[in-house]
């Protein structure tokens, strides 16, 4: 099994990154520079997380060996020293021999370790300071070409890189002027890596504090259903109004759009870049512009002013984030209209007698077997409106729990003797009887709470919507890369934190143990001591005053009060926002309703008197071959002209009976009615199509 364990870790991780970039992006449509970075990004960061417990039970059988060479006598060179020995034998008291030490199922030979850790942070580093911030200006930029694109990048990045350069060269010339500190490439390195993760404990500890609170008290809520259909009312209320203004948006940026695409034709220099922010734009308006677009007029350069192209520059990156913001938010509606419905539905299920789960709209789709056999009706009533809750309790107690053991063990971690930290005492419970498949999972459930706690946050906050990461591929690539950074800046000073609690960094216990691998390419942090003995161990202690602010909501109430909307049980205006989510809700059932029922018309129509165009079809095809037959007796050219007349007409009233058969039971909805501002302005429809034949726009979940 020696390296087994590695590898296999190694494909697993790549496929948890791959699955979690999939839910996130989107890979038909963003670019393969910003996925591949994203997941490269992604893909470390796991690996450290799940690489570094094997580090720590070879770390601890390594640890295991020396001692056990220490306790082994060396062989006597002569006689004199075999009594010298003996007669020391007797004096000194006997020590008990140490027990064997056996190789873990996970062991890695030596010297991959260290290799492995070099090549995963040093990647990383470049990834989170010189890479990403690069590729999200590339993404984000708006110009039409490969070099337009790099050079706005080099330009935001500009002062970006600048501050690195600065820093680092007045750190090269503070060196060069004192003679005296003769500091080598390593310990500039460490200067450099201690810089890095001081950087990102700073901001882990504020994530963390606030994720070891509302982690816990997420799935205590989510077992209170009428809390949470309240909560999905006030979320409603706030996501309809992010929605509108979405549209409203995307309204004003297509205006623009069609009048430049109006002002530039077809033979333009310019129109190349139109051709290209079209195509960026939704279906539907590319078809509008489509038609109101003469082609067939020239451009004159005197009479008419054109915009600039950096103006097409800055309006292509509006259509993109418009149209991103646009598409998002109508997602996140149905989803959180579903989500509504089937809380609705737990709550007027909780008190059925029948003990049968019923939908207030059943899915169209044929139940699969495993719905029909596992997944029960009665299955699921007991699940939803009986043990779910008590599961998410039970969840939240445990997760209750690893807070506390977390909030506690972050305070006392420095003190050596006694031991004070929870997870260096069953660490080093299990290091006494060599137990390693407990060590590895102790030390995996504790980096994965801790990543939970941190990462979940990373997920959840929202930056005035210029940073969101939304799932069922809606997040953008800004959104992307911004998270794969602070995913590469926050993972290593978390894991040298984990290595604090549990003992196995020397720089902070002062105990002189065999180090991990991956402590040693983090460097010695006593070249910088105020960090290593001032830092890294006081600055944890403040997670007790974030913990206590979370669990009291005071950053919450504090953004309620400077105006932003915020779920506050005890305010006014959280009240207005649940009713007026409330009356969406059920406005949107009602729409859902009748179109449900409009589609049962139409197929009990379609059951009751089958397919009238196939009927008469074939009824009209044996009339005429009748009269065809009856014609062909007669030759005179009387007849012959009558019959010619006779077939004009029935193919005349054939046309206007298959016109009236084909009609069907109309339901009238008020929101089939076009209220597009282009089509406004036009004053009539689509040319080339009946008002019957068009295909109608209404979606389920327009806004209202």
């Amino acid at each position: 099994m020696s390296g087994a364990a590695l590898g296999i870790e190694i494909v697993v991780v790549f496929f948890l990154a791959l699955f979690l970039l999939h839910r996130y992006g989107d890979f038909r449509k963003q670019q393969r520079m910003v996925l591949f970075g994203t997941l490269l990004a992604w893909y470390l960061c796991f690996l450290i997380v799940f690489i570094l417990p094997l580090d720590v039970s070879t770390t601890i059988y390594k640890q295991c060996k020396i001692e056990h060479e220490e306790h082994v006598p060396a062989p006597s060179a002569s006689p004199s020293a075999a009594n010298h020995t003996s007669a020391n034998a007797s004096v000194t008291p006997t020590r008990s021999a140490p027990k064997p030490c056996y190789k873990p199922w996970s062991y890695i030979p030596d010297g991959i370790m260290p290799v492995f850790w070099r090549v995963v942070y040093w990647t990383s580093q470049c990834l989170t300071w010189l890479l990403l911030p690069f590729m999200q200006s590339y993404a984000r930029s708006g110009g039409f070409s490969i070099t337009g694109k790099i050079k706005t990048a080099l330009i935001e990045n500009a002062i970006y890189y600048g501050t690195y350069l600065l820093i680092f060269g007045s750190l090269l010339i503070y060196v060069a002027v004192h003679p005296e500190w003769h500091l080598s490439w390593y310990e500039l390195q460490t200067i450099g890596i201690t810089a890095a993760n001081t950087w990102g404990l700073f901001l882990l500890v504020l994530l963390l504090g606030y994720g070891l609170v509302e982690i816990p008290r997420s799935y205590w809520n989510a077992s209170r259903h009428g809390h949470l259909l309240i909560k999905t009312y006030f979320k409603a209320s706030k996501l309809m109004t992010e929605k509108a203004d979405a549209e409203e948006n995307l309204e004003d940026v297509m205006e623009e759009v069609r009048k430049v695409s109006e002002s530039i034709k077809y033979n333009h220099p310019l129109r190349k870049y139109i051709d290209t922010i079209l195509r960026k734009c939704p279906v539907d308006y590319q078809e509008k512009m489509g038609r109101n677009m003469d082609d067939y007029e020239d451009f004159d350069d005197k009479q008419n002013t054109y915009p600039s192209e950096k103006s097409l520059v800055k309006l292509h990156k509006q259509v993109i984030y418009a149209v991103q913001r646009h598409n998002r938010t109508r997602v996140q509606w149905q989803i959180l209209l579903q989500q509504a419905v089937h809380l609705e539905d737990v709550a007027k299920n909780e008190t059925s007698s029948s003990h049968q789960f019923v939908h207030s709209f059943p899915s169209s789709e044929p139940a699969s077997w495993f719905s029909r056999y596992v997944y029960t009706p009665t299955v699921e009533w007991y699940w939803e409106c009986l043990l779910k809750r008590w599961f998410y309790r039970l969840l939240s107690v445990v997760l209750t729990l690893f807070s506390v053991a977390v909030v506690w063990s972050e305070c006392t971690f420095f003190s050596t003797r006694p031991v004070l930290s929870l997870f260096a005492v069953f660490i080093q419970l299990a290091e006494r009887d060599y137990n390693y498949l407990y060590i590895e999972m102790a030390c995996f459930v504790t980096i994965f709470f801790l990543c939970t706690c941190v990462y979940s946050t990373v997920f959840r906050i929202r930056v005035f919507n210029y940073y969101y990461l939304a799932s069922h591929h809606q997040t953008d690539a800004y959104s992307l890369q911004f998270s794969g950074m602070l995913f590469c800046r926050l993972t290593p000073p978390l894991c040298l934190n984990f290595l604090g609690l549990i003992h196995m960094d020397s720089a902070i216990s002062h105990q002189q143990k065999e180090q991990t691998a991956y402590t040693s390419i983090m460097g010695s942090m006593r070249v910088l001591s105020f960090i290593a003995n001032g830092f890294y161990i006081y600055y944890p202690m403040l997670i007790v005053i974030l913990c206590i602010a979370t669990y009291f909501s005071l950053g919450t109430r504090c953004l309620n009060l400077l105006g932003f909307q915020q779920f506050v049980g005890d305010s006014e205006m959280t009240s207005d926002l649940i009713d007026e989510g409330k009356e969406l809700i059920r406005r949107e059932k009602r729409k859902r309703q009748r179109i449900e029922d409009g589609e049962n018309r139409r197929r009990e129509w379609k059951e009751r008197y089958g397919n009238p165009r196939e009927d008469y079809t074939t009824r009209n095809r044996s009339s005429h071959e009748m009269k065809e037959t009856s014609y062909s007796d007669t030759v005179t050219s009387s007849n012959n002209r009558q019959a010619k007349y006779s077939r004009s007409g029935s193919r005349a009233e054939r046309d206007c009976i298959e016109l009236l058969q084909d009609a069907e039971p109309l339901d009238f909805n008020a929101d089939s009615l076009t209220d597009d501002p282009l089509d406004a302005e036009s004053g009539r429809h689509a040319g080339g199509r009946y008002l019957s034949m068009s295909s109608s726009r209404s979606r389920i979940f327009d806004d209202v």
